[in-house]
């Protein structure tokens, strides 16, 4: 292995440590924030802010940050889809559930990168490992959702939607990511790329905030305050910015590999911090969850067009 090899090896290890942890940790700081700033209004702010800064800091160092406005259109597209219908979704949702169980639900988003990837990046058989798994992903849903499921009161049905939201909120962030990938060009700098996909989330959610009136009903706390500024910081300038780096160094599958940690981080300090139960069902229906994303994670992908088969997918132990 030569001393590129390394650095890029190494450069690759930080990026997925920094997805690993910062991400599990924001879901905790989702549910922090929404307890007095609305859902849009506190995604608005969010991604406005991280955005303008780091498009500041890219032209001040030089990057790239102009481009045609085809390009510019593409990147408002990945970023509404990402943190407008992933982000924005789950904000909404951890208004009925709690953080733990949002992140395990969102956990089954591979399975979604598995069929888009197959279906927009390439024409390709998915192996039987790769079926098991998305089969097993369902039955882990199903887990998961069963208390909501089998609840006869209102509060019971509202988890259950808010849960069911989150399946769509799963694939739109898996539909932006693969999206990112096929539509990535040599000449636009990621970094860059990444600031303006966040200044166009960060409008639409302010928009969509306005809309609903959010500020007038917000009730700003240091608590809360404190709660957005470190989705800022370590949610979209750590965790998103190496989140796109990877998307263009490694495969979707291999970067969706995140799955594994994530809810784990995320189970553990929602019970830390906030107290939030952990029941039997959660504890299997994680696990049922976790085994399918490594199945789906670790199979083969076979090119209809291609006689050869391509060697399986590696993981990084998420």
């Amino acid at each position: 292995m030569t001393q590129t090899q390394r650095q890029h090896r190494f450069a690759v290890l930080v990026a997925f440590a920094l997805v690993y942890f910062f991400w599990g940790s924001t879901y905790l700081g989702i549910d922090i924030a929404i307890e007095h700033i609305p859902p849009a209004l506190m995604c608005g702010i969010r991604f406005l802010i991280a955005g303008v800064f780091m498009l500041a800091f890219c032209g001040l160092r030089g990057r790239k940050i102009l481009y045609q406005p085809s390009q510019l259109g593409q990147m408002a597209v990945v970023g509404v889809l990402l943190l407008m219908g992933g982000n924005l979704t789950l904000a909404y949702a951890e208004m009925h559930v709690t953080s733990g169980l949002a992140a395990l639900i969102i956990a089954v988003t591979p399975l979604w990168f598995l069929v888009l990837d197959a279906r927009l990046l390439g024409d390709h058989h998915i192996a039987l490992r790769g079926k098991i798994g998305l089969g097993l992903g369902v039955a882990g849903l199903l887990v998961l959702l069963w208390p909501d499921l089998a609840a006869t009161g209102a509060l019971g049905r509202v988890q259950f939607w808010a849960s069911i939201s989150l399946l769509g909120g799963s694939f739109s962030w898996a539909l932006g990511s693969v999206l990112a990938k096929k539509w990535k060009a040599p000449d636009v700098d990621p970094f860059s790329a990444t600031a303006w996909q966040m200044i166009a989330a960060g409008l639409a959610n302010f928009l969509f905030a306005i809309a609903l009136g959010d500020p007038a009903r917000t009730v700003w706390t240091a608590r809360g305050i404190g709660a957005t500024l470190y989705l800022v910081v370590f949610g979209s300038w750590v965790g998103y910015t190496a989140y796109i780096w990877l998307l263009g160094h490694v495969p979707t599958s291999k970067v969706s590999t995140y799955a594994y940690v994530n809810p784990v981080v995320a189970v553990f300090l929602g019970w830390l911090v906030l107290h939030e139960r952990v029941s039997g069902y959660i504890l299997a229906g994680s696990a049922i969850v976790v085994a399918s994303v490594a199945l789906v994670t670790s199979a083969q992908v076979t090119a209809k067009t291609v006689a050869e088969e391509m060697p399986a997918v590696e993981t990084l132990g998420d």
